[in-house]
């Protein structure tokens, strides 16, 4: 379908599919003809794409069915607001209701079904905000959960990488995930390890999949002042596609050895 005519409402698509069914509307299409059924300011680039169709070999029915076509089509498309909701964090301002950061991060948790993926920035004392994800995997101990966190340096430091990475795991158990649960599979960027300024990188996505369907993307890390205090924005997404892109691109990185796992 040509673009001009992608521009139309379906109140004039459906002007034009009928007038060519009709026989009101035939080749050759000329501005004024199809002035009739579209505004003056289109009618032209209407007319010459429609003429520039027929000429390759489309009869006035024919040119309808595609019409009907992108009509149906349309009708059966997701709307954006039906898939992708707003999510805040921080004070409310009046009269504007958005989803909660913490809440919607406590539902997905708690729902999850076959597998969880977490991606995030800063962790800090994190029991609080993952205590549905710990009792979700103890309710279903087959539930996948994978979590790429950011392990780096202090300012300065010149640590053994090695040394770094189990200084985390071990604040991870003690301080980030609740006590007396399964771990989950947690994983980090080495490169984030560099001793070099020039060198050294950053996991910095903040993201969760759920069960390959679901995609919370947010700017919040996985502390309690970004998922209730900041002012923080992100998006929860229904969309398999965009789950399973985000799976299979954590999942290749690993595969790769570009992440590594913390717990040996």
């Amino acid at each position: 379908m040509s673009e001009q005519l992608l521009r139309l409402g379906d109140h004039d698509l459906r002007g034009i599919a009928t007038a060519l069914r009709s026989g009101r509307l035939a080749p050759p299409f000329t501005t004024v003809a199809v002035g009739r059924y579209v505004s003056t300011g289109l009618a032209d680039g209407i007319a010459a794409e429609l003429q520039a169709i027929a000429s390759h070999g489309f009869t006035a029915p024919q040119l309808a069915a595609v019409i009907d076509l992108l009509l149906k089509d349309r009708s059966q498309r997701v709307s954006p607001e039906e898939i992708i909701h707003l999510v805040t964090s921080g004070p409310e301002a009046g009269g504007v209701t958005n989803r909660d950061t913490a809440v919607v991060v406590r539902e997905l948790f708690s729902t999850a079904d076959e597998s969880v993926l977490v991606a995030g920035y800063a962790v800090y004392q994190g029991q609080r905000v993952f205590q549905a994800l710990a009792d979700r995997m103890r309710v279903r101990p087959t539930l996948k959960v994978r979590m790429f966190l950011d392990v780096r340096r202090n300012a300065g430091e010149s640590t053994a990488a090695d040394e770094v990475v189990r200084r985390f795991a071990d604040r991870f158990r003690r301080f980030d995930w609740p006590q007396d649960a399964p771990l989950p599979e947690v994983i980090h960027y080495p490169q984030s390890l560099e001793e070099s300024p020039d060198k050294r990188a950053a996991l910095h996505a903040k993201c969760i999949v759920v069960d390959c369907k679901r995609v919370f993307v947010s700017s919040a890390n996985f502390t309690e002042a970004a998922q209730v205090r900041n002012i923080e924005v992100g998006l929860l997404i229904d969309s398999p596609s965009l789950a399973d892109g985000i799976t299979k691109h954590f999942g290749s990185m690993l595969g790769a050895g570009l992440l590594r796992p913390v717990f040996a």
